[in-house]
C-alpha cells in the first residue's frame, strides 16, 4: 500500500480536535436538553447556544483554511469508491457544522427566544412562527442523529485507516507530530 505522508498544517489539526471536542460535547448536551425537565436545563441551554454560535463561527474559519492550505493526497493505492466516500462524507460534515447551528439559531428566533454570546444579544434570523419553530426543531433533531451517525462512521474509517489500512490517512490528522521512516512507513512520534 502506498503510505501518505504529509500531515495537514498544525492550525487544520487544532481546528479539528478541537470542534471534535465541541460537536462531541454538543451532542451529548443536547440529549441532556430534550431528555430532563430538572433546573440543569436552563444551565444547558445556556451552554448549548453560545456553543453553537462558537461551531459556526470555527466552521467557516475551518472552511476558509482548508481553501487556503488544502488537504493531503489520499493514498494512489485508495480504491475509488473510498476516495468518494472520503469526499462525501467530509462535504456532509461541513453541511451539518454550518446547518446545525444555524437551524438552532433560526429555531430559537422562530420561538421569540434571544440568542446571547459574551453578553451580546444576536439578531433573529428569522420572524416569529410557531408552525416554523416546530419545523425547525424537528429538522434540527433529525440532523443531530445524521451528525451522531456520520462521526461513528468517521471514527471507524479513521481506525481502519489506522489499524488495518496502515496507510497513513489517520495521520494526516493525528494531534501529533509524524515522522516518515527510512523504509518508508508513517511512524507516530508522541511527547514524552
Amino acid at each position: 500500500m502506498s503510505q501518505v505522508n504529509q500531515q495537514f498544517a498544525p492550525l487544520q489539526r487544532a481546528l479539528h480536535w478541537g470542534m471534535a471536542i465541541c460537536i462531541l460535547a454538543m451532542l451529548f448536551i443536547g440529549v441532556g436538553m430534550v431528555s430532563t425537565i430538572t433546573p440543569a436545563y436552563l444551565m444547558l441551554v445556556s451552554i448549548h447556544k453560545p456553543l453553537g454560535i462558537a461551531i459556526l463561527v470555527l466552521a467557516v474559519l475551518r472552511l476558509i483554511v482548508r481553501w487556503r492550505l488544502g488537504a493531503p493526497p489520499l493514498p494512489r493505492d485508495m480504491p475509488e469508491p473510498m476516495k468518494l466516500a472520503a469526499k462525501l462524507s467530509h462535504v456532509a460534515f461541513y453541511v451539518l457544522m454550518l446547518a446545525m447551528p444555524l437551524l438552532g439559531w433560526a429555531m430559537l428566533s422562530a420561538a421569540d427566544y434571544p440568542v446571547l454570546v459574551a453578553g451580546l444579544r444576536l439578531p433573529a434570523i428569522v420572524s416569529p412562527d410557531a408552525g416554523l419553530h416546530s419545523w425547525l426543531w424537528n429538522a434540527h433533531k433529525f440532523l443531530s442523529f445524521c451528525f451522531f451517525a456520520l462521526i461513528l462512521l468517521h471514527l471507524g474509517a479513521a481506525l481502519f485507516h489506522a489499524l488495518v489500512r496502515r496507510d497513513g490517512v489517520f495521520e494526516t490528522m493525528a494531534p501529533f507530530p509524524v515522522h516518515p521512516s527510512v523504509d518508508g512507513r508513517v511512524v507516530t512520534k508522541c511527547a514524552d
